[in-house]
C-alpha cells in the first residue's frame, strides 16, 4: 500500500513539475533574425502596437493584424484567440503575451508566443517584416514531459483532428486509454494562412511529434503558423464542451472499505506533505535569488556612483578656471561652460547655483539616477562633482548649440530645412516620450524650450536639463509644486497659474516648440499692436480658425515644404496648447500622428492663454469644437488584416 501511495504522490509531484517546466520553456520564442536598440523609432512602433493589441483583438472578434510607422522602421503585429473565446479572458491572454515578449525579446526584431493559460489560447506576434497571410514553418519549437505512457500514439487522432483544423482553424480532442486515463490534444492554426497553408503546417508539426515524442505523456509542438499540445489533463477551456471524463474504476473484490479509506487518507497526507515541501524550496530558492539580485545591484549602484564622480580640480582645469571665455549658457539652474580633457575629449559643465537644499547624498544619488536615462534624443549626463558648496553636472558636449541659435536668427534659419526640422519635431516627442513612460523613473522636464533642445554633428536634438527638477529638489507634493519651474510662454496655464503639472504639462510645451519650429518666430515675438495678439499660440490658432494656417510657415522655407505634413504639425501643434489638459494628446498618440497621414485627428479647441482682440463669432465657435474628427489623408501606413 504504501509503495502504491508513493508512486502515485511522485507521478501528481513529477506531472507538476513537468507542467511548470513546458509552460516556461514554451514561454516565448525570440527569432534570431534581427536586433534593434528600445530608443529607435521602430522600437516606439514595436511598443505602441503591442500594448494596443488586448483591446483591439478583443473588438475584433478575437483576430486583429495591423501594422504601425513607415519602412524601414515599420512594425507589424498579429493577435488573436481560439474561436469562441471569452473577450475578457481574450484580452487578459493577449495582454500577457504581449507584455511577455515586450519583457523577454526586448530587442528581438521578431518573436511569437503561443500561450494557453488554462482559461484560454491566444497568439501574439510581431515582426519588422510584413508576414500576414504567409506560411512559415520555421523555427518549431518542440517541449515533451520525459514520462513515457505505455502505448500512447496520438498519429490516428491527430489525423482525425487535423482535417477539422483546416477548415474550422482549431479542433479540440480527447481519447480514452484503457480504462482510466484520457489524452487530450489541441490543434490551432493562424486564421489568416489558407485551408492549405494550414493543413502543410500541422503534417509538418505530426511528422515532428511522431520522430520525437510518440508515448510522451505530454508535450507542444508550435510554429509561427500553427501549434499543438496534448495532455493527460483538460489544459484548456476549449475542452469544456467535448470532453472524454475518463470512466471510474472498480476496486479489486477483496479489497475492504477500510482499506479504500485508508488508501485515499494516505495518499491525500503524503501529496500535500510533498507539494508542501515543494512549495517551500520554491519560495527558499526565490527569496535566495531576489537576495542575491539585490545584492548585486546595491554593488552595482555604488560602483556606478564611483564611475560617475568627477574630481573637482580634473574638471576646473578642463574648463580652464571655469573662465568667462569657456561660457557657453547660462540658465534657471546655473551656468554652462566648455571644457576639455586632456586627450581631446570635449565636455559641457553646469556649475549649479548654491540655493539648492540638498545634502551632497542626495545629490549624488539623484545624478546617478539622472546618468542613467539614456536615449538618443536625451543629453547625456557623464557625470558629476561635489566639493564643498560646488555641485557640477557633467555632459557630453554637444557641437552645433541649440535650436533657438538656428531657428531665430534670420541668416541661420535656412539651414533648418522641412525635413531637418520635422526630424528634430519627431526627436524631441520621442525623447520626451522616453522620460514619460520608458525610462526606469517618470521625468517630466517642466522647462521644455528651443534654447533647452541642443542639436548634434547631424542636426539630431538631443534635449537637455531633463531631471533638474529632480536634482535641485524642487519643493512638491504629488503634483503640485509651490515654486514654478520654467519659462513663461512655455507653461500651461494650469501650471503657471495654479502648480498644478503632470505629463501634459510637457505636451503643452512641445505644442509650443511645434509651432515655434514651423513659423521661425518665438512665441513671445508679438506685442499687443499687432491686431491684440501677443503670442505665437493665439496668432496660429487665428489663422487655424480663418482657413490660413498655411501662412504660419516660415517665409524662408519659401514652397519647399509638402503642404499636407506642415498642416498636420500645425494641428498636431494646436492639440497640444488646449487649455484642457486633458483634451491633450499623450506623446504616444503624438508619435502616432507624426508617422500616419491617415490616422483622423481632433479638431483642436480653444488654447490656453487665448487673447481675443474682439468677441468672437458664436458660429466660428462652434465651427471649431463642434465637430469631434479631421481626417488629412495620404499614403496609408496603417493597415488593418482579417480573417479569412
Amino acid at each position: 500500500m504504501s509503495k502504491k501511495i508513493i508512486e502515485d504522490s511522485s507521478s501528481t509531484l513529477w506531472l507538476f513539475i513537468n507542467l511548470i517546466i513546458i509552460g516556461v520553456v514554451c514561454a516565448q520564442t525570440c527569432l534570431e533574425t534581427g536586433y534593434f536598440r528600445p530608443e529607435s523609432l521602430y522600437g516606439i512602433n514595436h511598443r505602441l502596437i503591442l500594448t494596443s493589441l488586448p483591446t483591439t483583438v478583443s473588438s475584433q472578434d478575437g483576430f486583429y493584424a495591423s501594422s504601425v510607422g513607415q519602412d524601414p522602421e515599420k512594425s507589424y503585429a498579429l493577435g488573436m484567440c481560439i474561436p469562441g473565446s471569452d473577450s475578457n479572458l481574450c484580452s487578459v491572454c493577449v495582454k500577457a503575451a504581449s507584455d511577455g515578449l515586450l519583457q523577454s525579446c526586448r530587442n528581438h526584431t521578431e518573436a511569437f508566443w503561443w500561450r494557453d493559460d488554462n482559461e484560454t489560447l491566444c497568439f501574439v506576434r510581431y515582426s519588422n517584416r510584413s508576414f500576414v497571410g504567409s506560411l512559415d514553418l520555421e523555427p518549431s519549437l518542440v517541449v515533451n514531459n520525459s514520462r513515457e505512457f505505455k502505448g500512447l500514439n496520438l498519429t490516428e487522432l491527430v489525423d482525425h483532428m487535423i482535417a477539422t483544423t483546416t477548415s474550422d482553424s482549431y479542433a479540440a480532442d480527447s481519447k480514452a486509454l484503457g480504462d482510466s486515463q484520457v489524452v487530450y490534444a489541441l490543434m490551432q492554426c493562424t486564421s489568416d494562412i489558407s485551408s492549405e497553408d494550414c493543413n502543410t503546417c500541422l503534417l509538418r508539426s505530426l511528422s515532428e511529434y511522431q520522430s520525437c515524442c510518440l508515448g510522451k505523456q505530454g508535450g507542444v509542438v508550435s510554429r509561427p503558423n500553427c501549434y499543438f499540445r496534448w495532455d493527460l489533463y483538460p489544459f484548456s477551456g476549449a475542452f469544456g464542451r467535448n470532453t472524454l471524463l475518463p470512466p471510474s474504476s472498480s476496486p479489486p473484490a477483496n479489497q475492504t472499505d477500510k482499506d479504500k479509506t485508508t488508501i485515499s487518507t494516505g495518499k491525500v497526507a503524503v501529496i500535500v506533505t510533498v507539494s508542501f515541501v515543494f512549495v517551500v524550496l520554491v519560495l527558499l530558492l526565490l527569496w535566495f535569488c531576489f537576495w542575491r539580485r539585490g545584492k548585486l545591484l546595491r554593488g552595482t549602484e555604488h560602483g556606478t556612483s564611483s564611475s560617475l564622480r568627477f574630481d573637482f580640480k580634473t574638471i576646473e582645469a578642463a574648463t580652464n578656471k571655469f573662465s568667462e571665455s569657456n561660457k557657453i549658457g547660462r540658465g534657471g539652474f546655473g551656468e554652462v561652460y566648455k571644457g576639455m580633457f586632456p586627450d581631446g575629449t570635449e565636455l559641457a559643465v553646469k556649475r549649479l547655483s548654491k540655493t539648492s537644499g540638498q545634502g551632497d547624498e542626495e545629490f549624488k544619488n539623484e545624478a546617478v539616477l539622472v546618468a542613467k536615462l539614456q536615449h538618443r534624443n536625451l543629453v547625456r549626463l557623464l557625470g558629476f562633482c561635489v566639493e564643498g558648496e560646488e555641485k557640477l553636472l557633467i555632459y557630453e558636449f554637444v557641437p552645433n548649440k541649440s535650436l533657438d541659435y538656428f531657428l531665430f536668427d534670420q541668416t541661420k534659419q535656412h539651414q533648418l530645412d522641412w525635413d531637418k526640422r520635422f526630424k528634430i519635431i519627431g526627436g524631441i516627442c520621442r525623447g520626451i516620450l522616453y522620460l514619460h513612460q520608458d525610462s526606469r523613473l517618470t521625468i517630466i522636464h517642466r522647462d521644455l524650450k528651443a534654447s533647452n533642445v541642443l542639436l548634434d554633428s547631424d542636426m539630431n536634438p538631443k534635449i537637455a536639463d531633463f531631471g533638474m527638477a529632480r536634482i535641485f529638489r524642487i519643493d512638491q507634493t504629488q503634483a503640485n509644486t509651490r515654486r514654478i519651474v520654467g519659462t513663461y510662454g512655455y507653461m500651461p496655464p494650469e501650471y503657471a497659474m495654479r502648480g498644478h503639472f503632470s505629463v501634459k504639462s510637457d505636451v503643452y510645451s512641445f505644442g509650443v516648440l511645434v509651432l515655434e519650429i514651423i513659423s521661425g518666430k518665438r512665441n513671445s515675438s508679438f506685442s499687443r499692436s499687432e491686431g491684440g495678439i501677443d503670442n505665437l499660440v493665439t496668432y496660429a490658432w487665428t489663422l487655424w480658425r480663418n482657413g490660413t494656417a498655411l501662412e504660419l510657415v516660415d517665409e524662408s522655407l519659401e514652397a519647399n515644404y509638402p503642404r499636407h505634413q506642415a498642416i498636420r504639425c500645425i494641428h498636431i501643434g494646436l492639440l497640444c496648447v488646449q487649455e484642457d489638459p486633458a483634451h491633450r494628446p499623450n506623446l504616444s498618440t503624438i508619435i502616432l500622428m507624426l508617422d500616419s497621414n491617415t490616422m483622423c485627428l481632433p479638431v483642436p479647441r480653444q488654447p490656453g492663454f487665448f487673447l481675443r482682440s474682439k468677441p468672437t463669432n458664436r458660429n466660428q465657435e462652434s465651427m471649431g469644437e463642434g465637430s469631434s474628427n479631421s481626417c488629412s489623408v495620404d499614403n496609408a501606413t496603417i493597415t488593418d488584416i482579417y480573417p479569412r
